[in-house]
């Protein structure tokens, strides 16, 4: 007696001898690798298969439909948080004194406190990358920022102009 299945690819009807269930195998018609079943022994039983539930079935694909449709919202609400706020009206001098407060926040390693200067820099992110471009382009630091070391204070601020792109 031989074992008869059909391969997982082409769909073909193929047939394995009795000794080579549980082995893998190659299809003789496509050669894709199959695993051939075992024969089945005399004291299986049948195993009974219940037909599909279409109300179940409906009821999966509206959650689903569901749980989409709130992942959109989420998401929807997420980028109307990251929106400029009200404060993107800021002046340049406002906006410089943002930066400046950031640089020295991060310059003293107070990354949490940066993080809230840094939401009203990118609020503002043109002028602030116009004031950057000064603040590198200037001969002498802002005084608030003097005591950072020139190297450090360039990379600071070409961190924060890059952050703004």
């Amino acid at each position: 007696m031989s074992i008869s299945f059909h391969c997982e690819s082409c769909k073909k009807r193929i047939k394995a001898p009795d000794e080579s269930g549980g082995k893998w195998g190659n299809c003789p018609y496509c050669n894709h690798r199959c695993y051939i079943p075992r024969p089945p022994a005399a004291d299986d039983e049948e195993l009974k298969l219940a037909p599909i539930d279409e109300s179940d079935e409906t009821r999966y694909g509206r959650l689903m439909q569901e749980t989409r449709s709130l992942t959109q919202d989420i998401l929807q609400e997420k980028k109307l948080q990251d929106e400029p706020s009200a404060d993107s009206n800021m002046s340049k001098d406002e906006v410089l004194k943002q930066i400046i407060v950031y640089l020295r926040y991060v310059a003293d390693g107070d990354l949490g406190l940066a993080s809230g200067s840094m939401n009203k820099i990118t609020a503002n992110r043109e002028t602030a990358r116009e004031v950057l471009k000064n603040m590198a382009a200037a001969e002498e630091p802002e005084p608030e920022l003097m005591d950072i070391p020139p190297k450090v204070l360039n990379g600071l601020i070409n961190n924060l102009y890059l952050k703004l792109k």
